[in-house]
């Protein structure tokens, strides 16, 4: 997969996903993950990219619910509950799980790097999602919020990249296949 490709078609739902919610619209996100996810499942490795789908988007739903629940983060459109993380919010995290073995290939064995982009870069995406399209909002005001979302992505960014790399590393060994 085209590594150019995988990030403009994230960013594409992403950006779909939270002026959709921001409006009070869960579906939008739905609608733009569905051709994201038929572009990046056409890859030959597509039942490496499925079975990290059904790890990661329970992980971080859990993670988003968790900031629901707690009243950290209100998401707007918060379908089906406040408390819980939202279907738009899936939609991306179905997305965000199909750039792990593209679009993030190249932390697979930098923990430290990917710690540091998640709790910089995980948080920067709520912050803008909430300044610029009221998708989220915080509850305790920004940093109580920010602070727990850099925690929790320091964690689980790592955590994905490892799993994104068992999971293609136990592909190819069964494949006979080598990736660069």
């Amino acid at each position: 997969m085209n590594i150019w490709l995988n990030v403009v078609g994230y960013q594409i739902v992403w950006f779909i996903a939270v002026w959709g919610a921001g409006r009070g619209l869960w579906w939008p996100a739905a609608l733009a993950m569905l051709p994201f996810a038929a572009m990046v499942l056409r890859d030959p490795e597509r039942r490496s990219d499925l079975q990290l789908m059904a790890l990661v988007v329970p992980l971080g739903c859990a993670m988003d619910s968790l900031m629901a629940a707690s009243g950290l983060l209100h998401y707007a459109a918060p379908v089906p509950s406040p408390h819980l993380a939202p279907l738009w919010i899936a939609a991306i995290w179905c997305s965000f799980a199909l750039t792990l073995r593209h679009t993030f290939r190249f932390l697979f064995r930098r923990p430290v790097l990917s710690a540091l982009f998640g709790g910089i870069g995980g948080p920067l995406a709520y912050l803008a999602a909430a300044r610029g399209w009221q998708a989220v909002q915080f509850g305790e005001g920004p940093l109580p919020g920010l602070i727990a979302l850099a925690v929790m992505w320091a964690f689980a960014l790592p955590l994905m990249l490892r799993l994104a790399q068992r999971i293609e590393t136990r592909a190819t060994t069964d494949s006979g296949v080598r990736h660069a």
